[in-house]
């Protein structure tokens, strides 16, 4: 049976319809923010299997998330409003561009933000073992110092404090991200999987973060896009890794263009 997701839903419920996946240990509801930027669209943010209010059990897989999404977009958009624009960052990318290669009913368009997949096996593992390693923190301000060192350096400082309220669970003596760890490091495995390049035909927008180092945006992967999917562009930001609320609008403006 597939899980159900908890589902945040922005905009008028009978505008055009975006599809938004967030990132790692990250949930639905950061769309908000986005939905702000695209007044008359309605927002459609799943938290994925693992996170937020989502299940938290087992199994996974890319295919496993790719599945509970689509069974959330035929619950909250109607059929008339479908295919659907995907917008998605990190992680996220890889669970959209799965859904739109199986179900190609479902997403007409994508726009992938800093997207993660094709890593290097032994930094995924790197990365998997220092989440194992240094999960949870004794208060949020632990927790917010920690995020500002992973990426936030540059978040606005009322969108941190957002995240604080909403995402994070007190634990034992101290708090942890509503998040499943289990869940979290075996996305790291699922990142180190061959990278799946966008369906063809389907009208693409890659987001690169220039700071991010090592770049979660492999060159074989812009290469054989460049090569075999003409329709797909890419798109340079100054930023680091947390795309939708560095680069807000950047994002609205390419998902307006497919939209």
């Amino acid at each position: 049976m597939t899980a159900e997701l908890h589902t945040h839903l922005f905009g008028p419920d009978d505008a055009p319809t975006v599809l938004a996946l967030h990132g790692l240990t990250g949930h639905g509801k950061r769309w908000g923010l986005l939905a702000d930027d695209l007044p008359g669209v309605r927002v459609v943010a799943p938290d994925l299997l693992g996170h937020g209010r989502s299940p938290w059990s087992p199994p996974w897989r890319i295919e496993d998330h790719a599945e509970a999404v689509a069974a959330a977009v035929e619950q909250h958009i109607p059929v008339d409003r479908r295919p659907v624009v995907a917008v998605a960052h990190s992680f996220g990318s890889t669970v959209a561009l799965r859904l739109a290669a199986t179900r190609p009913d479902l997403v007409r368009a994508l726009v992938l933000l800093d997207p993660a997949q094709g890593l290097d096996p032994s930094f995924a593992l790197e990365m998997a073992q220092a989440s194992v390693d240094h999960w949870g923190y004794p208060d949020a301000e632990t927790a917010g110092a920690a995020k500002r060192a992973e990426g936030w350096l540059e978040v606005p400082d009322h969108v941190l404090t957002d995240e604080l309220a909403e995402h994070l669970v007190p634990d034992g003596d101290g708090v942890v991200w509503r998040v499943c760890l289990p869940a979290a490091a075996t996305a790291w495995s699922e990142m180190a999987r061959p990278a799946q390049l966008p369906p063809e035909g389907v009208s693409t927008r890659i987001v690169v973060a220039d700071r991010v180092q090592p770049p979660f945006v492999t060159a074989d992967f812009l290469a054989r896009c460049a090569a075999e999917r003409p329709e797909t562009t890419v798109h340079h930001v100054d930023t680091e890794h947390m795309v939708p609320f560095l680069a807000p609008e950047a994002v609205a403006g390419l998902i307006r263009e497919v939209l």
